[in-house]
């Protein structure tokens, strides 16, 4: 439902229901028509990136689709739909191919990996533990969408996100609180309205996190260049090691099995000897496993010419691609996701944040601070102001009333001075105490004073020409 809330659209192979719909990988991408392409047809085509998919077999081939249509968000990101979540007995009925390494290869491609909870439905099932444990080393990528969420009102919502932080932390192992966007990702009317502010700020925090992918593609793939690299450092010196260690002639089987048992303190060995990060090393068990299968003899010696360009290039070329990345980035314009649901958030009386805080009657004609100016023309009075205006001394005392710290009322007071002679007049009051009242409803002050906001007395007359 995500995925129809932000395209506004249906796509080829879509099916939404309340159980686990979808029993394919989708790759939901632009074209000149609608249509589909079958998993096998996809992984031959050299236009697409999927050619190494192949290797999951027919079982995963069978599963998987690219939809195709002409939709204007599409010509900025492209969406992998994974399958549905099995539960309970379900997972106990294999899929025929290794869910969680599918998984983990478009993890390791994508920019963003968005895991959807629904405020109802919260449980994390076995298959969904372990698919989150294969995106292992991608935390930076994780965001989590608790969806749903007008069908229960505050308090429950409020147990519901609490037991959501819980369940999580105890897959998730990082010290970092994951971002959980909350809020109600449909087209249809809000059940409970009474968080509809809620919800729409973190609709707009959602969409502008999406918005900047394509800004930071390029970066992002130089990041995923550098791990590699990294990595493929770190396996040079496992698979030397093992080779070194390898007889020549008799006794190779018994050694084989050796070395593997020993892996852990191997690893501590290489960290020692080459100055080795832990975490730059392959996981023990998944590397025990691989090395089952292999033939130490076939490894190859260690080449410290290759390990040199690596570090050289990690070293100088990096930095200097970087660089052609920021400049090139600075004179291209901003490249940001456009169409579908995006484009309902940019502009008109419905944009996020539109007609509230500071921008709160900025299409009216008359000034917005008008309406309770008498309220603070009363205060106004009551501190003694000599030729119609008050000291900083008199307005302080009644300023940090609010109880607002120090640096807020020092912007509330640059803003609201409006001809910077260190004096209020009962406008310029009026609207410090109005920029008081915007702050302390939760919205954000200005930068620069709005020209709307500006009193009356202080406006400048347009000139007319003759």
């Amino acid at each position: 439902s995500i995925f129809r809330y932000l395209l506004e659209q249906d796509f080829p192979g879509m099916r939404i229901g309340p159980e686990p719909t979808t029993d394919s990988f989708i790759a939901v991408m632009y074209g000149d028509s609608e249509g589909s392409v079958p998993g096998n047809a996809l992984v031959v085509d050299p236009k697409k990136p999927f050619r190494k998919l192949s290797r999951f077999g027919n079982a995963f081939l069978n599963r998987f689709m690219c939809s195709q249509l002409p939709n204007q968000v599409l010509k900025s990101i492209s969406i992998i739909d994974s399958p549905g979540i099995l539960s309970g007995e379900k997972q106990r009925i294999s899929r025929g191919y290794d869910f969680c390494q599918v998984l983990q290869w478009f993890a390791e491609r994508v920019d963003r990996i968005i895991l959807l909870f629904d405020a109802h439905k919260l449980d994390i099932s076995d298959e969904f533990s372990e698919a989150i444990k294969s995106f292992r080393g991608q935390d930076d990528k994780i965001r989590v969408v608790l969806n749903k969420a007008d069908q229960v009102d505050t308090q429950q919502l409020m147990r519901v996100y609490g037991a959501l932080m819980w369940s999580l932390g105890k897959v998730i192992n990082t010290p970092e609180v994951l971002r959980v966007y909350i809020g109600s990702f449909w087209a249809h009317p809000l059940q409970n309205t009474e968080n509809r502010r809620l919800f729409e700020a973190e609709a707009q925090d959602l969409f502008k996190d999406i918005q900047s992918l394509p800004q930071k593609a390029a970066v992002r793939k130089l990041n995923d260049l550098i791990k590699r690299a990294r990595l493929a450092k770190v396996h040079a010196y496992i698979i030397s090691y093992l080779k070194k260690e390898m007889p020549s002639v008799f006794g190779k089987e018994n050694k084989k099995k050796e070395l593997i048992s020993r892996l852990p303190e191997i690893y501590i060995q290489l960290q020692r000897e080459y100055h080795i990060s832990a975490g730059d090393f392959p996981e023990v068990k998944k590397m025990q496993e691989l090395l089952e299968t292999c033939d130490f003899t076939k490894f190859h010696s260690l080449k410290p010419k290759l390990i040199e360009a690596v570090d050289n290039m990690l070293a100088n070329k990096i930095a200097s691609l970087m660089s052609m990345i920021r400049q090139e980035e600075s004179n291209m314009p901003t490249e940001m996701v456009h169409g579908g649901a995006f484009d309902g958030t940019m502009a008109g009386p419905f944009g996020h944040g539109y007609g509230e805080g500071a921008k709160e009657g900025a299409d009216e004609d008359e000034w917005v601070v008008a309406k309770d100016k008498p309220a603070y023309d009363e205060i106004f009075y009551t501190l003694s102001p000599i030729n119609g205006k008050i000291s900083g001394i008199s307005a302080k005392k009644e300023m940090v009333t609010s109880k607002l710290p120090n640096s807020v009322l020092g912007k509330i007071w640059k803003l609201a001075d409006c001809d910077g002679d260190g004096m209020l007049d009962d406008e310029e009051f009026a609207l410090a105490k109005h920029l008081i009242k915007i702050k302390l409803d939760g919205y954000e002050l200005p930068g620069t004073l709005p020209s709307h906001l500006v009193p009356p007395s202080h406006r400048k007359p347009f000139q007319t020409a003759e």
